[in-house]
């Protein structure tokens, strides 16, 4: 059979994203700083849009001069998902956040979980667990102050410690030694073996891999930390080069294992962190500026507003855009005329929708968490994205986007959107708790622990399988790890430690 040219013609359909919508999704997901910058940006880029207040009779008689039609958007044509747009005020009535608290889950309700708390409960009060917004930023350690605060307890001997503290500030950003410990040595005027002490009082803390001096040294010590330092990852570690040449047989033979257990190897591999110190940032804290505003109406609901101090109002110059219209007869002077005056009223409009959208979403965040803000973190209860987007209409992949980047401030401090949505454990009340709200129930019990009876994460699991909380001592220790609480050998130590101050 010959071959030979030919042309074909094809009809095909395809979903493809206008520069508009690109630009909408942007929007949502950006935070309100942001959007100022992108505001100011619009401003000079556009003559007809200058920043000011603008009534609701001006927005009604804006197009009277129009040449274009207003097309009107919706959440749908703005991000493709989700319901039509509200009509609803910025300023949220309260009464659709009203809460009947003699009901039910009310003020009856809130007594008895107070009561099965009990006194520890408190960390569900403003000012205990719950960062304010400065607190939030102090809280941003550095790798430094972070490992600092854990080497006093890992060694007893004070000449390790003084020497542990010395090599943390050698450490670089990644949470490397770059430094010979030879010459740490020398500098220092010490025995070697004593800074070898030290180093691994060093690599001994957490986050785990910290004072390294090599990418395999780091591996390995987050292998052993898993207990997954075996020799064949021991091998593995040792030949990092041939991993990243991908020459699997090699790595096969070497280490003696069959394609499945090296895909496991080389999974557990990749989920170790090659810079662990990165984690943490600078003595620089950056400020937290609330997109949302949340206040207590005094009659049992919320008021919600858009934080508007860093937004200004975008309104379109009508009598300059009147005055350019007649002053210049250039077809094509007018067609630029008219781009730029569509462009201002998309602007407007997509914007006014994304705060709507913010809005709309927050409400029913501030339904669901109605106990968190009245009682603490104690109330926090499981929630997820798809509850949300159910109940207001939207996409899942929408509500993403608005609580990206996005802070709530209320009575108990700033709180990024993401915060009230966190997953939930099995309770005996068959309602569940959220896993922030263990979090704050395990710190309780660890505050108010008799020094001379440290408790363990067995104790823990008993105790709050008692309040009624079914977990496993794995999980206990992984949320006392995430608020950064020692284990028990490490808080007896550190009690030890204080009590002969």
């Amino acid at each position: 059979m010959a071959l030979g040219p030919r042309l074909d013609l094809r009809q095909s359909q395809s979903l493809v994203m206008t520069p508009q919508l690109q630009q909408a999704i942007r929007l949502l997901a950006a935070s309100n700083l942001e959007i100022e910058t992108f505001i100011s940006e619009a401003l000079e880029a556009n003559p007809l849009l200058e920043a000011g207040a603008v009534s609701s009779e001006d927005r009604g008689e804006q197009g009277e001069n129009d040449d274009i039609p207003r097309e009107e958007f919706t959440s749908d044509q703005l991000i493709g998902q989700g319901q039509g747009e509200s009509e609803a005020p910025l300023d949220i009535d309260s009464s659709a956040l009203d809460r009947d608290r003699d009901t039910g889950d009310g003020a009856a309700g809130a007594a008895s979980a107070d009561a099965e708390w009990g006194a520890a409960a408190s960390v569900g009060s403003a000012g205990d667990t719950l960062p304010d917004l400065e607190q939030t930023q102090e809280a941003e350690a550095t790798l430094a102050e972070h490992l600092n605060g854990q080497v006093g307890a890992a060694s007893h001997d004070d000449r390790i410690v003084f020497i542990a503290r010395h090599l943390i500030g050698l450490l670089d950003e990644a949470g490397y030694l770059p430094f010979d410990l030879r010459e740490v040595a020398a500098d220092l005027g010490v025995a070697l073996s004593l800074v070898e002490d030290a180093l691994r009082t060093v690599q001994s803390l957490d986050p785990s891999g910290v004072g390294a001096r090599s990418l395999s040294e780091c591996l390995a010590i987050q292998a052993r930390e898993m207990d997954r330092y075996d020799p064949c990852m021991a091998l593995l570690i040792d030949h990092l080069e041939w991993v990243a040449r991908g020459e699997v047989a090699k790595l096969k033979r070497i280490c003696g294992v069959d394609d499945d257990d090296f895909a496991d190897m080389l999974s557990e591999l990749r989920s170790f962190d090659p810079k662990p110190g990165l984690a943490f940032g600078s003595n620089l804290a950056s400020a937290v500026v609330p997109d949302i505003l949340l206040t207590d109406n005094g009659e049992g609901g919320w008021d919600i507003t858009i934080n508007e101090d860093t937004l200004p109002r975008l309104v379109v110059n009508r009598s300059y855009f009147i005055e350019l219209r007649e002053g210049s007869p250039d077809p094509e002077a007018q067609s630029w005329l008219k781009e730029k005056l569509a462009d201002a009223h998309w602007l407007i409009r997509a914007l006014d929708q994304r705060q709507k959208t913010i809005l709309k979403t927050a409400a029913e965040i501030v339904k669901k968490q109605d106990g968190f803000f009245r009682e603490g973190v104690s109330q926090l209860r499981p929630l997820t994205l798809r509850e949300i987007a159910e109940e207001i209409d939207m996409h899942e992949s929408t509500v993403s986007r608005v609580t990206s980047n996005k802070f709530l401030h209320c009575d108990r401090g700033c709180f990024e959107l993401k915060y009230f949505f966190s997953s939930g454990v099995s309770s005996s009340d068959g309602e569940g708790a959220s896993s922030e709200a263990i979090k704050a129930r395990i710190k309780a019990l660890i505050d108010g622990e008799d020094a001379k009876k440290v408790l363990s994460d067995q104790k823990l699991v008993d105790l709050l399988k008692g309040e009624g909380f079914d977990l496993a001592r794995r999980t206990v220790a992984k949320y006392r790890e995430a608020i950064g609480i020692g284990s028990s050998a490490e808080r007896r130590r550190q009690k030890k430690l204080n009590g002969l101050r």
